[in-house]
C-alpha cells in the first residue's frame, strides 16, 4: 500500500510536468497512467517513462526505478541516456555484467560522451580489464582525453604497478591542469610507491614552487614523513608552515603531537599553550595539554586545566575520573572522592571511579567502605580485576579463608586462569603462609610459564629473605621480559642487588659491594619514577643509602616512605629505622 501511493504521487509530479508542455501526449480524459502486472505505472512514450524513473530513484526506490528505466528502453532502445542509466542502476544493484554491456551500448552509439567513457572505464576498472580501461580512457593519440580520465587512468596503472605509464599519465596531468594540483599528488604517489621517498619529496617541492603557500602540498610533506617514522622530519615541515602562517591552529596541535611523539614534552606543552592563548576556549586542547601534564606527573599544572575545561564542559565525565585521580596522586584523598562521585551511574568510567575510591578506603584500613565500593563497580559490570580486587579486600580485612573460597569458586570454572592461581598465592601470603603461596605461584607458572606476577612474587621472596639469589635474579629478569616498566618488578631487582651487596660487604669485598649497590640505587630511582612514589620502594632506597653512607639522602627517603602512608604490617622497620637516623644526625 505504501509503495504504491509513493508511486503515484511521483507519478503526479512527472505528469505535471508533461501536461506543461506535452498535453499532447495523454489523452485529456485520462487522470493517470494504468498500472501494469507489477505494481508499476505503465507511460505512453519512454519519456514519461524516464521522468517516473527519475523521481523513483530520488526517492530511494532504486529496484523499482530500474525496472522502470528498463521499460523504457525497451520502448526506445537507442537512447544513449536510457542505457546509462540502466547501465548505472544496474551497477549499484551489483548486476556489473548488464551495466557493462548497456555501457558498452551507449558507448558505441555515443563515442565522444565523456560521462560515458568515464563510467565504462570505473567500470573496467572495477573488474580488472585494465587493456579495456586504457581503450576508452585514451585518445587516438595515445593520451588521456581529458584530466578526469587522466586520474581514472593513473589510479588503474598504479593498482597494475605500471610506475613508469602511471608517471607519464602524472605528467600529461601537471601540463594540461596548470592551476591544477592533482597530476602532482599523483607523480609523488606513483614515486612514493616504487620505493623512492626522495623522487616523491622533491615531486611535492616541484609542486609547492609552482604553487607556492598551498598547504596541501606541507600536508602530504608532513603525512609522508610521518609514514616513514620520521616525527622529527614532520616537525621541521610544521615548521616551514608556521613561518608563512603563525599561529595556524591545525599545524600547532599536529606539531604537538608528533612532539609527544618524540617524547619532546616541554616544546609539546608550549606549543599547546600558544594554541590557547590564542583561543583560551579550546576545551579539546586544554584537555589535550592537561592529560600531558599528567602524563609527567606535573599534577597541579594537570589538576588546573582539567578543572578549567570541566568549567566550560561539566559533562566530560573522562575529564572528571582524571580529575579524581590526579586528586589521588597529590595526596587529596577527599577531594578526590568529591570528584569521582560525580561520574554518573552507567557511564563507562564509573566502575573505574568507584574502584579509585574503594583505593582511597582501602589506604585509610577502610575495607568494609572499600567493599561497598568495589560492589558498586562490580554491579555495573562484573570483570575479572575487580573480583581479584574484591577478594584482595576479603584478605586485607583478615577474612582470609572468605577471600580464598571466593577464589576457589571462581577457579572452579576457570581452572586454566593463571591470574586467578597467583591471586590465591598472594592471599596465603598475605595470611603469613610463605610455603604455600610459593606452591600456588609455582601452580600459575606450570599453567602460564612467563606470568609476571608469579615469577616477580618468587623472585621477591627469595630476595626478601637474602637466599636463593641467582634464582631470584633469574626470575625477576623473566619477568621484566614481559612487563620492562613495571615499577614493582624493577624495584624487586633492585632489592635483589642491594642483597648480593650485603652478602660481599659481610665478605669484606668493599668495592664489588659498592658497585652492586651503584646499580640497586639505579633500579630502584628508576622503580620509584615508574611507579609515581611507593613507601616499600622509598624505604628500599633509604637502606641503600644507608649502605653507602649518604646519610642525609637516606634520612630523606625514609621521611619520604613514612609520608606516602605506609602500613605497618608491610614495614615494621621503617619508623625505628627513621628514628635511630634523627638522633644519629641530631634531627629534631
Amino acid at each position: 500500500m505504501g509503495r504504491g501511493r509513493t508511486v503515484r504521487l511521483a507519478l503526479g509530479a512527472a505528469a505535471a510536468l508533461l501536461l506543461a508542455g506535452c498535453a499532447a501526449l495523454l489523452p485529456p480524459e485520462r487522470r493517470g497512467p494504468p498500472l501494469g502486472p507489477d505494481g508499476l505505472p505503465v507511460g505512453t512514450t519512454p519519456e514519461l517513462d524516464f521522468l517516473v524513473a527519475r523521481d523513483l530513484e530520488l526517492a530511494g526506490e532504486l529496484d523499482e526505478a530500474l525496472r522502470v528505466y528498463e521499460r523504457a528502453l525497451a520502448k526506445d532502445p537507442d537512447s544513449p541516456e536510457l542505457l546509462r542509466k540502466v547501465a548505472e542502476l544496474s551497477a549499484r544493484a551489483g548486476r556489473l555484467d548488464e551495466a557493462v554491456r548497456h555501457a558498452e551500448r551507449a558507448y558505441a552509439l555515443e563515442p565522444g560522451d565523456p560521462s560515458t567513457r568515464l563510467f565504462l572505464g570505473t567500470l573496467y576498472r572495477f573488474l580488472h580489464r585494465d587493456a579495456k580501461v586504457e581503450e576508452v580512457l585514451r585518445g587516438p593519440d595515445g593520451q588521456p582525453f581529458d584530466a578526469d580520465a587522466a586520474l581514472l587512468l593513473y589510479g588503474t596503472l598504479v593498482e597494475a604497478k605500471r610506475y613508469p605509464a602511471a608517471i607519464e599519465v602524472a605528467r600529461w596531468m601537471i601540463e594540461h591542469e596548470p592551476e591544477g594540483l592533482r597530476g602532482w599528488f599523483a607523480l609523488a604517489d606513483a614515486r612514493e610507491k616504487m620505493g623512492d621517498p626522495a623522487g616523491a619529496e622533491a615531486a611535492l617541492r616541484e609542486g609547492l614552487a609552482r604553487h607556492p603557500g598551498e598547504l596541501a602540498f606541507y600536508g602530504a610533506l608532513a603525512r609522508a614523513r610521518r609514514d616513514r617514522d620520521d616525527r622529527a622530519g614532520e616537525v621541521e615541515i610544521y615548521r616551514e608552515i608556521l613561518k608563512q602562517q603563525p599561529g595556524h591552529s591545525a599545524t600547532l596541535l599536529a606539531m604537538a603531537e608528533a612532539l609527544i611523539d618524540l617524547e619532546r614534552y616541554d616544546e609539546a606543552a608550549a606549543v599547546l599553550e600558544q594554541v590557547l592563548r590564542a583561543d583560551p576556549d579550546d576545551v579539546r586542547t586544554r584537555v589535550r595539554l592537561g592529560f600531558l601534564e599528567f602524563e609527567r606527573r606535573r599534577y597541579d599544572g594537570a589538576r588546573g586545566h582539567f578543572e578549567r575545561a570541566l568549567a566550560q564542559s561539566p559533562e566530560q565525565h573522562d575529564v572528571t575520573y582524571f580529575l579524581g585521580v590526579t586528586l589521588r596522586r597529590m595526596n587529596r584523598p577527599d577531594e578526590a572522592i568529591a570528584v569521582l562521585e560525580r561520574i554518573p551511574r552507567g557511564h563507562e568510567r564509573y566502575p573505574e571511579a568507584r574502584t579509585q575510591i574503594a583505593g582511597v578506603y582501602e589506604r585509610r584500613g577502610d575495607f568494609a567502605r572499600a567493599m561497598e565500593e568495589v560492589e558498586r563497580a562490580r554491579a555495573q559490570g562484573q570483570a575479572r580485576p575487580l573480583d581479584l580486587y574484591a577478594a584482595s579486600l576479603r584478605s586485607r580485612a583478615g577474612d582470609f579463608e572468605g577471600a580464598l573460597a571466593f577464589l576457589k569458586d571462581l577457579l572452579e570454572e576457570a581452572p586454566e586462569d593463571a591470574e586467578l592461581l597467583y591471586n590465591i598465592g598472594v592471599i596465603h601470603g598475605e595470611a603469613k603462609r610463605p610455603e604455600e603461596a610459593l606452591r600456588w605461584m609455582e601452580k600459575a607458572l606450570e599453567k602460564q610459564a612467563d606470568h609476571a606476577g608469579a615469577l616477580n612474587y618468587i623472585g621477591y621472596s627469595w630476595a626478601e629473605r637474602g637466599a636463593n639469589l641467582d634464582v631470584a635474579e633469574d626470575y625477576i629478569k623473566r619477568a621484566l621480559q614481559s612487563r620492562p616498566d613495571d615499577g614493582y618488578i624493577v624495584d624487586s631487582l633492585g632489592w635483589v642487588y642491594y642483597q648480593r651487596a650485603q652478602a660481599l660487604l659481610r665478605a669484606g669485598r668493599l668495592g664489588e659491594a659498592r658497585a652492586l649497590l651503584d646499580r640497586s640505587r639505579q633500579e630502584l630511582e628508576r622503580a620509584h619514577e615508574l611507579t609515581g612514589g611507593d613507601p616499600v620502594i622509598s624505604e628500599h632506597l633509604g637502606d641503600v643509602y644507608l649502605s653507602l653512607d649518604q646519610k642525609r639522602r637516606a634520612l630523606e627517603r625514609y621521611e619520604e616512605a613514612v609520608a606516602l602512608e605506609p602500613r605497618e604490617s608491610e614495614q615494621p622497620q621503617l619508623r625505628p629505622k627513621l628514628e635511630r637516623l634523627r638522633r644519629e644526625l641530631g634531627r629534631p
